[in-house]
């Protein structure tokens, strides 16, 4: 990255290191429900196969696959696609048979292969910096939607009062288990704006209940897109937005909306 305070390693850290523990990404995101419901009701209504970009865990695409829709995942990160792998395994034997995991950068795969939905669930737009990226991430999406498809995907709504935290302050988040320390463990937060680049670092911090020396930093880089931005970068690479949600039971995207949902199709 040219432009902005967070260089080129600090950025790939902040899109790396919250995935490393895939263990604990589950644990922490487990009570995350409302998406799910969402996207594999949508799966369901169009019918597969499905292609998720940056599916993690498997969270959707077991979602999407109990639904009867089969679903190709693409991720980026080992450790994810292994827990996604496990959880795959664990399910019935005609919900494994829907589900196909690939190892790829969503900015540079291409299958070969057209999908009536191509899915990009739980912020993973958020992870590419810069305008080319999101350019070539859209034109994956583009390259692997039939004609006709739709593109549906989420991110944040940029939240003002988040991004005016003072980066001198360090926020308590109270305590928690990590699977693969088996301890307890005091969380914390310190984040860090730039105004420039329109990037979030947010780094996480745990701390050893029992011992203070046991200390682990997590940094975690957001792109913050605002809606009107966002549906200029869409416009501009060929995609006419179809709707747009403010949460995940279908309500309209509005000023108190967290998140902003978007449904698309390429313009041909």
């Amino acid at each position: 990255m040219t432009d902005g305070i967070f260089d080129e390693e600090q950025l790939r850290s902040g899109t790396e290191a919250h995935y490393e523990d895939a263990a604990y990404y589950d644990q922490a995101y487990r009570r995350r429900k409302e998406d799910l419901r969402f996207y594999a009701d949508f799966a369901e209504l169009v019918g597969g196969p499905v292609l998720e970009l940056g599916c993690g865990t498997g969270r959707v695409a077991l979602a999407m696959a109990e639904r009867g829709v089969a679903v190709v995942g693409v991720d980026p990160m080992p450790t994810m696609l292994a827990r996604a792998e496990e959880r795959v395994s664990k399910a019935k034997r005609e919900v494994r048979e829907r589900v196909e995991l690939v190892r790829a950068d969503m900015r540079r795969v291409r299958l070969r292969r057209r999908f009536p939905l191509v899915v990009s669930p739980f912020n993973v737009f958020m992870h590419l910096y810069e305008r080319r990226d999101v350019e070539r991430a859209l034109a994956t999406v583009r390259a692997h939607l039939r004609r006709g498809g739709r593109f549906l995907f989420d991110v944040r709504v940029p939240q003002v009062a988040e991004l005016a935290r003072r980066s001198d302050k360090i926020y308590s988040g109270g305590t928690l288990t990590i699977p693969s320390k088996g301890g307890r463990y005091h969380y914390r937060e310190r984040f860090e704006w730039d105004p420039i680049a329109q990037v979030q670092m947010i780094d996480l911090a745990f701390v050893g209940v029992d011992d203070p020396a046991d200390f682990e930093l997590t940094p975690l880089a957001h792109r913050q897109f605002f809606p009107a931005e966002l549906e200029a970068l869409l416009h501009y690479n060929g995609f006419e937005v179809l709707e747009r949600f403010g949460d995940f039971e279908g309500g309209p995207l509005g000023p108190d909306s967290e998140s902003q949902i978007v449904l698309c199709k390429a313009r041909r």
